[in-house]
């Protein structure tokens, strides 16, 4: 399993004043670091790559839907919007020489819905990501799809429903990229939904039930871990916490949860590579 760190555990937006990051996540003997594609106007794939080739190191990226780029939207120009700025994301994603794209890549985050997604709104995701797919398949981009919390989607909550779009897709490179946060609120057991994403797992990201430190709350890191070891991954596993609120995505920090970032990922990066050893990950 490889094991890093996303960029906003330390930065609340990506620019190139944020690229030593890269040096840092290298230094904490991490194997990658998660790059964020929320702001395009601040990331610059030609800096990225040259930080990346110069320390010999890998990345990967993730992104979010906006109300401008629903894919579940009814107008269709809005939906082209979604398949458009997707396809950036996979451009930027193989500029920098990466090959994992994923996020909340189906619809709006934080959509206001006040009733359940129709039939025809899952048909409008699929579609827009099998273009997409089929754009990434040619620039040899895998891209995950994450299930998030009831609060954040209307559209896909667990690993199942997960799985059930990207049957929908119908294409090789669309994978799963799941979230403990997220599963804390939404499945029924760590284990069962790991076991359940098998070989379809691209990505993982390693929170902690409040955001907070890995291993200070209520995540079963033992069904996490043992689900790994048990279908025998060795994709990306990201820690993903946050100490502060981000003006391009919505983190919710209203409380400290950690004394900073360099203690958050000391402590969490200790716990985790504990959990690795003690499951042979």
């Amino acid at each position: 399993m490889k094991l890093g760190i996303h960029a906003y555990a330390w930065c609340s937006q990506w620019s190139n004043e944020t690229l030593n990051l890269i040096d840092r996540a290298q230094q904490l003997s991490l194997d990658f670091i998660e790059l964020p594609l929320l702001c395009p106007e601040t990331f610059d794939a030609a800096a990225v790559r040259r930080r990346l080739e110069a320390l010999d190191y890998e990345a990967v990226t993730s992104t979010v839907l906006t109300a401008d780029t629903d894919l579940t939207s009814a107008q269709p120009k809005i939906r082209a919007q979604g398949v458009a700025y997707l396809k950036d994301c996979v451009r930027m994603t193989q500029e920098i020489g990466a090959t994992s794209l994923s996020g909340v890549i189906y619809s709006q985050h934080v959509k206001p819905a006040n009733r359940r997604p129709a039939p025809q709104e899952w048909e409008w995701a699929a579609e827009g990501l099998r273009e997409v797919a089929d754009y990434a398949l040619e620039a040899g981009v895998t891209v995950g799809l994450e299930p998030v919390n009831r609060y954040e989607t209307y559209l896909v909550n667990t690993c199942e429903q997960a799985l059930r779009l990207r049957d929908m897709i119908g294409r090789p490179n669309v994978r799963l990229h799941l979230d403990t946060y997220h599963m804390n609120i939404e499945e029924k057991s760590f284990y069962e939904a790991t076991k359940l994403a098998g070989n379809a797992l691209v990505h993982y990201h390693l929170c902690e039930n409040d955001r907070g430190i890995p291993g200070t709350g209520l995540v079963d890191w033992d069904g996490i871990f043992r689900a790994l070891a048990e279908i025998g991954y060795q994709g990306y596993a990201a820690l993903e916490s946050f100490v502060d609120c981000t003006d391009n995505m919505q983190t919710w920090v209203w409380r400290q949860l950690a004394p900073s970032g360099d203690d958050l990922v000391r402590e969490g990066l200790a716990f985790v590579r504990d959990m690795q050893a003690r499951y042979g990950l």
